[in-house]
């Protein structure tokens, strides 16, 4: 077992120039709980080289997933769509951030044949943000969406999408090209969404998850929020709250983990008792799925955590269906 920092990728040694001027936070050393190992099976090195045949990006790679080593030696690996610049800049996030690239047109077919190729059960898509399109992404979405369905009809969809701020209608997009799971995440609590996550608004992200239900009460919804910024409990239960009024089905919790010096410092480590008491809080709140560990990503055991879900609503509407009788 040995404590890492995995980043695979090859970019410019600059990849945040907004923060170049920003003081260092010292990065502090892990605790025992947060270990990875090192990706070193033929699968992860397989799923590797489909990624770059197919000239995709990845969320494992551009976010320094710590899970990448496991999830890849499963064949699961997050696409992350539409390039690899962010327009946004969070004090969290390891994305770059800068002007993006054009859309590539041909980018959903291929995200569609490594689905296939991969032999995916489940997939999770994502994308940067994209401020600068008059949609922000919407279409492309929905594209990558229909390309699956057709590559891959077996394979569920999770998409883990942007807040389309200022975006009228690319929600609408988006929804009906129908994905199984509509995931975008909260990050942190609204206290702390002016350092955390600047270019966002807390509820503008709740609204959207909202609508999503509004528009199709059958695809379900799920939202995260990263631990250890500065929240406090009082504050994680109101977001749940939150979540709840919206009919937000799947909760995850996990540990913030500082990419570099210059980002957001950790205020503290999150341990594991506390995340299963934030887990047994939010299953007595009503969430149909929560995963509530240090290293709980979004899309961390994605596939089965998807056929948890679906048996949890279907084992609620036979209660209700009972009742009713």
């Amino acid at each position: 077992m040995q404590r890492i920092s995995i980043d695979h990728r090859t970019k410019p040694a600059l990849r945040h120039p907004e923060k170049a001027g920003r003081p260092d936070n010292p990065i502090q050393r892990k605790p025992d709980w947060i270990r990875v190992r090192a990706p070193n099976s033929p699968v992860y090195q397989e799923t590797r080289a489909l990624m770059r045949d197919h000239k995709l990006v990845t969320v494992c790679e551009e976010a320094a997933c710590p899970n990448i080593g496991e999830c890849w030696s499963q064949r699961h690996a997050t696409m992350m769509i539409m390039g690899e610049i962010c327009t946004r800049a969070c004090a969290f996030c390891n994305v770059t951030t800068g002007m993006p690239n054009a859309l590539d047109a041909d980018e959903p077919a291929r995200v569609a044949d490594a689905v296939a190729k991969l032999g995916l059960r489940h997939v999770v898509i994502t994308s940067v943000d994209r401020d600068d399109l008059a949609d922000g992404g919407a279409a492309h979405f929905a594209a990558t969406i229909a390309a699956v369905r057709v590559a891959s009809p077996a394979t569920t969809i999770e998409i883990l999408t942007p807040d389309f701020l200022r975006k009228p209608g690319a929600l609408e997009i988006v929804v009906a090209a129908r994905p199984d799971v509509f995931n975008h995440n909260i990050e942190t609590v609204p206290r702390l969404y002016p350092s955390i996550r600047p270019g966002a608004r807390y509820y503008q992200s709740v609204r959207l998850l909202d609508d999503v239900k509004r528009l199709d009460p059958a695809i379900f919804t799920k939202s995260g929020l990263m631990l250890g910024l500065g929240e406090e409990k009082m504050e994680v239960a109101q977001v749940m709250d939150d979540f709840r009024i919206a009919d937000v089905d799947f909760l995850t919790l996990g540990q913030y983990l500082q990419p570099t010096p210059k980002h957001a410092a950790i205020a503290r480590f999150v341990t594991p008792d506390e995340f299963a008491d934030y887990a047994a809080v939010a299953r007595a709140k009503g969430f149909l799925q929560v995963s509530a560990t240090p290293l709980t990503r979004s899309s961390y055991h994605a596939d089965s955590d998807f056929a948890a879900l679906r048996a949890a609503r279907e084992r609620r509407l036979g209660l209700l269906t009972a009742e009713t009788v």
